[in-house]
């Protein structure tokens, strides 16, 4: 069975088969919430976050062709040929979901990386639509080298695709303010109450919960925190707009910006890499002095 999966296309096939139960979803999701008069949902940010999405998968049913090509290249270098059973795929799962909180840490806190994933977290609202929000962008800058390891060890490419796209069909799920605490799965798993988190802007909830689907990473490295106050959702310069160019571009745009202002040409590429916070000072300010030390008595 699992090799009959693996013929086709394990992108295209996940797709075609989360894609019904997403806009069931959102559609329940939506209802739910005008009946508690509660709703989240607004025209303008719905279709941008449709728009969104539309071009993320036009872009990456191109876009994988190339990483493709480049994980058949690394997988004829692999130490193992590791065979394609329920067993190895769960293994692969646990290695996967683990390079995929790496990669999601470091797209917080590399600003190359950020300029891409940050239109994700541009929404001002939590709601399964809000999974949809993804940047045309991505596909080509974004998370896919870091699943590299996996190859050279011995995954094939299909097998760590069809991994990569079972863990992303598990994160639109994550994406509701509808769904509560769920007891002891919240010490294991991602949970809507965790990524409630990771979206919200308050000072506390900054950078916190990466997992995609287990959260044992984020306890483990120090990256976790327990949802307590209201989550305040977006991002710290909110956009206020619902335009998809705007959101997809506006980051990259202020990164080249940065880069290309006058100054030594390390700390101008350091905006590349560097915290998405970072500055640097502007031509010809001087150094703040420290403060000199009070006399002795």
């Amino acid at each position: 069975m699992l090799d009959t999966i693996l013929s086709l296309d394990p992108a295209k096939l996940v797709l075609l088969m989360a894609t019904p139960a997403y806009f069931a979803c959102i559609g329940w999701e939506a209802w739910k919430l005008a009946r508690m008069r509660r709703s989240n949902y607004t025209k303008h940010e719905t279709l941008n976050n449709i728009a969104l999405a539309a071009s993320f998968q036009a872009v990456e049913l191109v876009g994988l062709v190339g990483v493709l090509a480049v994980y058949a290249r690394i997988y004829e270098w692999r130490l193992f040929t590791i065979p394609r059973t329920w067993g190895t795929f769960f293994v692969l799962w646990i290695l996967q979901d683990a390079l995929y909180y790496a990669a999601h840490r470091a797209s917080h806190r590399v600003r190359w990386l950020w300029a891409t994933h940050v239109v994700h977290h541009s929404q001002e609202a939590m709601n399964f639509s809000t999974a949809f929000r993804q940047s045309m962008l991505s596909p080509i800058f974004g998370m896919w080298p870091f699943y590299l390891p996996l190859l050279y060890l011995g995954f094939s490419p299909s097998f760590v695709l069809l991994a990569v796209n079972v863990n992303l069909v598990y994160q639109f799920f994550v994406h509701t303010e509808l769904v509560g605490k769920l007891g002891w799965l919240e010490y294991v798993f991602n949970t809507p109450s965790h990524h409630r988190v990771h979206h919200a802007r308050n000072e506390r909830y900054l950078d916190k919960n990466f997992a995609g689907t287990l959260i044992i990473w984020d306890r483990l490295f120090g990256t976790f925190e327990e949802e307590g106050e209201k989550a305040e959702y977006g991002i710290t310069h909110p956009l206020r707009t619902a335009n998809p160019v705007v959101t997809v571009f506006h980051e990259p745009l202020a990164m080249m910006r940065d880069v290309l202002r006058p100054g030594p040409l390390a700390d101008r590429l350091k905006h590349l890499w560097a915290p998405p916070g970072w500055e640097r000072p502007s031509p010809g300010r001087l150094p703040v002095p420290a403060p000199s030390p009070a006399p002795e008595a």
